[in-house]
């Protein structure tokens, strides 16, 4: 098979969606890799590097997607890549398809097939592909949110860890999930208080008995919800529904019941996000305002720390993308019930439901659904 890996185009994103190992293994096993010039760059992985295991270097994104069976990349494809999309060529990426019908309907116009990295299940039920850009994301979060706390970026000039004598932050987590979970350790570390809410009682429990004393967990409810954001500095959206679009939590007039200058960072903004005035920004412009709220959207956060993010996301790509590969989707779908569920459109049809069901468009079995049946 011909694997292609284009240079990332979304502003300021800096991942690549394969090292030098991944190029490696698959030319070990008798595949050929295009890896678009400086393709690794942003991640500190130079062409030569990439050379060295056998890849192809090529000038342009029009080569890889014109020459490859399967492309395999970090971001969704955005308008120009999409036009270069092929009829039963695969690629492998995320999509987050229903935060955006121009992306969807532009997938569904090429005839590709769309394996989706954020609902591909391990046999446990577990988003593998997902959850190492969710603990960058949930990370970050913090980092972001404390700095855009400061006076001179429009928040409250609040140091989020306090100092003695002083309160610290009071930092609201929306969603217990590993985005919630990793935001609530480094708000922990940096000492402020911080307040996990969760609707999964069992969930709870759990981060109840493994959290520092500084992290307390409450039942979501819209009356609770309410009222923690009245106190809340920053607010962490940290909602999942697999495949799905956020459920709007956070509506525009509870931006009202806030502290002027509180911040909202939004997690979940590539699937439409937890807060009713969210929309995606970028590293380049990363925050706006809304009735007093600093509103901060950026859509692709792990993109800003490159290195870390590539390498921890193809940590869990690479196996899949191998199997894909070494077998072609559809016997490697069939093989895999989990890898099955990353189709997300095939040939021109919707086969992933919660997509659907978010566009009001019919949906239909993948073809390899009878097999892994």
């Amino acid at each position: 098979m011909i694997v292609g890996v284009p240079r990332e185009t979304k502003t300021h994103e800096y991942r690549v969606s394969m090292t030098a190992v991944g190029v490696d293994e698959l030319v070990r096993r008798g595949h050929q890799v295009l890896v678009q010039a400086d393709a690794g760059t942003g991640s500190g992985i130079s062409n030569d590097e990439y050379r060295t295991v056998g890849a192809t270097i090529v000038d342009s994104a029009r080569e890889v997607f014109s020459r490859a069976d399967m492309v395999v990349k970090v971001k969704e494809p955005l308008a120009a890549e999409r036009e270069m999309m092929r009829e039963g060529q695969v690629m492998f990426t995320y999509f987050h398809f229903a935060a955006d019908r121009e992306l969807t309907d532009g997938c569904l116009a090429s005839g590709a097939i769309a394996i989706a990295y954020e609902t591909i299940a391990d046999a446990q039920g577990r988003l593998p592909l997902l959850t190492p850009m969710s603990e960058v994301a949930g990370k970050m979060s913090i980092q972001e949110g404390a700095k855009y706390l400061e006076k001179p970026m429009e928040g409250r000039g609040i140091l989020l860890g306090g100092v003695p004598g002083v309160e610290p932050a009071q930092v609201l987590i929306i969603g217990g999930g590993i985005v919630g979970t990793n935001a609530a350790k480094v708000a922990a570390g940096l000492g402020a208080r911080v307040t996990i809410m969760d609707v999964n009682v069992d969930r709870l429990r759990y981060l109840d008995d493994v959290m520092p004393a500084n992290v307390h967990t409450i039942y979501s409810d819209r009356l609770t919800l309410q009222k923690y954001l009245a106190i809340s500095d920053l607010v962490v959206g940290a909602v999942l529904i697999p495949g799905a679009r956020c459920p709007v939590l956070v509506a525009k007039e509870d931006l009202g019941r806030m502290q002027p200058g509180a911040v909202i960072v939004d997690v979940g903004v590539d699937q439409g996000g937890c807060c009713e005035t969210i929309h995606p920004t970028t590293h380049e412009d990363p925050v706006y305002i809304v009735d007093g709220i600093v509103h901060y959207g950026v859509a692709n956060m792990p993109g800003a720390v490159g290195r870390t993010s590539t390498f921890a996301l193809t940590n869990a790509t690479l196996p899949y993308a191998l199997k894909l590969a070494d077998m072609g989707y559809q016997d490697a779908c069939a093989d895999d019930p989990g890898l099955a569920a990353g189709i997300n459109i095939e040939r021109g049809k919707i086969t992933y439901q919660p997509v659907a069901d978010t566009f009001g468009l019919d949906c239909a079995p993948a073809s390899v659904a009878n097999k892994v049946a």
